[in-house]
């Protein structure tokens, strides 16, 4: 690709002349050989890298004074020099013919093992539809289309041949596992109608095209011949026979002692059995069915609710009565000063507490 992409491209300088005579020309040149090698690997492809390092001396003793008599570099250096890989259609150490030769491996309906490497068998791998050692054949289930000296369609039988010599349905020379043949039609074996199928004891059979399958039996079954508790050959336990059908034990209403016999226990019926829960309004703890209720809360103290915004209101009468302290202080105790104090003092207290009468007495009352 290097090769290609730099076929008509030059130095790109001002002075050809000079270049040409100083550099060779540029299809010719150690500039076009290192622009080429530049772009030959991914920068992550560590092991291009490494080839490429390990291969310098050979990439350059071609382009210098192989490439005019052997211009296939993959041949000259993969192939003859570094003996990395085969031509194509060879493989193995010696570069062999694979099955079916060189020019048209497995007659061109497969791959053949290890083809232009020094490894693998020679051995066909088919595509899908051809079989043989050449791959010249139809494989199972497919038939010959089209066949001419060089090519071969295959197509594929109806869903039920083995072999067959077209489409149709009637067209049948042998039939996949679980047909059989009558008259150049597959007809499906029903092997639930005979000793083929297996299935475990609790499970019944399913014919299908070709095949079987096994499903459980109901819970209420104990082997069944078919889907649903109709269709028991034995009822299970906690189940009981009405007809045909096997149909759930109520174990909470069939005795005349209680089944649960715990304190605020009763009984719940399920499929085949039954369970003791607590009684409405209650709930299991440590054993025992327990009245469903919110463990008793502590009481609250008288500061226990207080708001932000009540904290500012307590700072504010913080302050206020300092102030009326140090009035009544410069006044030296005169009395109207003193009764300034006082007034403010309920004021602002009465202003705090009116939403919480009930509550401050309360709380005087339990100490609190």
């Amino acid at each position: 690709q290097g090769l290609e992409r730099t076929e008509h491209e030059g130095f790109g300088g001002g002075n050809t002349a000079w270049e040409e005579e100083k550099l060779s020309k540029y299809q010719h040149s150690e500039t076009r050989l290192l622009e080429v090698l530049e772009g030959v690997c991914a920068p992550s492809d560590f092991t291009c890298h490494h080839l490429l390092e390990r291969s310098e001396e050979h990439v350059e003793q071609w382009w210098f004074h192989e490439r005019q008599q052997r211009p296939d570099f993959f041949q000259w250096l993969c192939v003859d020099r570094l003996m990395l890989c085969c031509p194509p259609g060879t493989y193995g150490p010696d570069c062999r013919s694979c099955a079916g030769g060189p020019q048209q491996p497995c007659s061109g309906n497969g791959r053949c093992d290890g083809d232009g490497t020094r490894r693998g068998t020679g051995l066909c791998v088919c595509s899908p539809g051809y079989g043989g050692p050449f791959c010249a054949e139809c494989g199972d289930g497919y038939y010959e289309a089209l066949r001419n000296k060089s090519h071969l369609v295959c197509a594929e039988c109806y869903q039920a041949c083995g072999r067959c010599t077209g489409p149709e349905d009637s067209s049948c020379l042998r039939c996949k596992r679980g047909w059989v043949l009558h008259e150049h039609r597959c007809i499906d074996i029903d092997e639930c109608g005979t000793e083929m199928a297996h299935c475990r004891a609790n499970q019944y059979c399913i014919n299908t095209e070709g095949s079987y399958e096994c499903r459980d039996c109901s819970t209420a079954c104990i082997g069944c011949m078919g889907a649903g508790p109709a269709r028991c050959k034995k009822c299970n336990k906690g189940y009981w026979r009405d007809g045909a059908k096997c149909l759930d034990v109520d174990e909470c209403a069939s005795t005349e002692e209680p089944v649960c016999t715990g304190v605020q226990e009763v009984c719940e019926n399920t499929e085949g059995s039954y369970r003791c829960v607590c009684a409405q309004g209650h709930i299991r703890r440590d054993g025992q069915c327990v009245e469903d209720k919110p463990p008793d809360a502590p009481e609250k103290g008288f500061f226990d609710d207080v708001t932000d915004d009540e904290v500012v209101v307590l700072q504010q009468m913080f302050f206020g009565v300092m102030i009326c302290a140090l009035a009544t202080l410069a006044a030296k105790g005169d009395m109207v000063f003193t009764a300034i104090f006082i007034g403010a003092v309920a004021a602002m207290a009465g202003y705090w507490l009116s939403d919480r009468t009930d509550r401050v007495l309360d709380g005087f009352m339990k100490g609190r």
